[in-house]
């Protein structure tokens, strides 16, 4: 018998959808890869604690540890700390860095499983910045933390600097000082406005070949210094531009969750390595499709990996911010957690269509992991929000 489930539409009939087995995507992985691919991971909330949700993070450590050996497993390296764990927007630097003190722990217990660390400036609230040198020391602050616990550095896009600097040349200053003192290789992270509003005209300027120019001369002076550079600004033109003008050896990891099939393959001049927010949820595919790229097999690598091009564009529609929201609504379906329950109550930041639309498609790419579990706890969620859908 086929299994269906009513699933709400625009017009606010129900469609009786019927939904596909199991891809059958492994679980782990050991084969090969010639990409350097990072999944930034999300954090699982604890539902049950007696906390203030909007106020107060309250984490299932258990759960989210687990979520990053369920990464590892496939091969990947974890990008801890960062926005999909709803850094900056509920989770506060303190819980960051026990976050990251643990993950760590885990990693080494693996024999130095691949993990990089965020590190900013979010302990320092953009409105009590009044100088460069108080955003250098926030950065020193978090870097330092970072460093001393044997973790490599993410050095993550600052609301404080966005709001202080007057131009490129002080990013130059705050930059070269930074690098300047890093014990290992960071990865710079270029976060557009549309994943956080505050970061508007990042680099000193809204004209992007500007902020190109300067951000591109800070890492190649620095070269020695930087792994590579994470750009999310979701536009693919731009990464092709600003990876062509990298000095050699620093990476270009992409992180446009609109087009990072194509770019991961690249073209006769270069390719993109990976840092990025959807492979939490699309894991298991992304893994299988990396090792058919390794192995000679672009076409394979295209024919798994495509699919999921449409998940992750819905997923990361606009307000993109809101994203992590789909992220974990995945992890939920998939069974990693057993709720749909977010720091700060971001659960609700999305509508019943949207989550919706994100089990067809889905569905669509193979990324039910268990189908009969997955319309069980769809139809969860749908009744809470008064759709009788089994």
């Amino acid at each position: 018998m086929a299994l269906t489930i009513k699933l709400p539409r625009a017009d606010r009939s129900l469609e009786s959808y019927e939904v596909a087995p199991a891809r059958g995507f492994p679980a782990r992985t050991d084969r090969p890869l010639n990409r350097v691919a990072y999944a930034a991971a999300h954090m699982v909330a604890d539902p049950l604690a007696d906390n203030d949700p909007w106020l107060t993070p309250a984490i299932d450590w258990d759960r989210t540890i687990a979520f990053r050996e369920h990464l590892w497993d496939l091969g990947f390296g974890v990008a801890e700390a960062m926005d999909t764990a709803q850094r900056g927007m509920g989770l506060d630097w303190n819980a960051s860095l026990e976050l990251i003190r643990r993950s760590l722990t885990a990693a080494k217990a693996r024999g130095n499983a691949l993990i990089a660390c965020g590190a900013g400036t979010d302990h320092l609230a953009p409105e009590d910045a009044r100088s460069l040198d108080d955003v250098i020391r926030a950065y020193e602050t978090q870097v330092a933390a970072v460093e001393d616990l044997g973790g490599r550095v993410i050095l993550m896009a600052s609301r404080a600097l966005a709001r202080v600097a007057k131009g490129p040349d002080d990013y130059v200053r705050v930059y070269s000082r930074i690098l300047s003192q890093v014990r290992q290789p960071v990865i710079i992270h270029w976060l557009g406005d549309m994943f956080d509003p505050a970061l508007a005209g990042y680099w000193g300027t809204n004209d992007f070949p500007v902020a190109l120019d300067t951000a591109v001369g800070i890492i190649n002076d620095f070269a020695a210094k930087v792994d590579g550079v994470k750009i999310s600004l979701l536009d693919k033109d731009k990464e092709i531009v600003m990876r062509r003008r990298l000095a050699p050896g620093v990476r270009m990891y992409t992180g446009d969750d609109f087009n990072y099939a194509e770019l991961i393959a690249g073209d006769a001049e270069g390719h993109s390595d990976a840092l990025l927010g959807i492979f939490d949820a699309i894991a298991p595919a992304a893994a299988a499709a990396l090792a058919e790229l390794a192995a000679g097999e672009e076409g394979r690598f295209h024919a798994i990996l495509e699919p999921t091009v449409p998940l992750s564009r819905h997923i990361f529609k606009a307000p993109t911010r809101f994203y992590k929201t789909g992220v974990v609504f995945m992890a939920y379906l998939n069974g990693h957690q057993d709720h749909f329950t977010m720091i700060g109550g971001q659960e609700g930041t999305r509508s019943t269509l949207h989550l919706a639309e994100i089990f067809r498609l889905a569905d669509k790419a193979g990324l039910l992991r268990d189908p009969e579990e997955a319309v069980w706890r769809m139809a969860d969620v749908l009744a809470v929000r008064g759709i009788e859908a089994v």
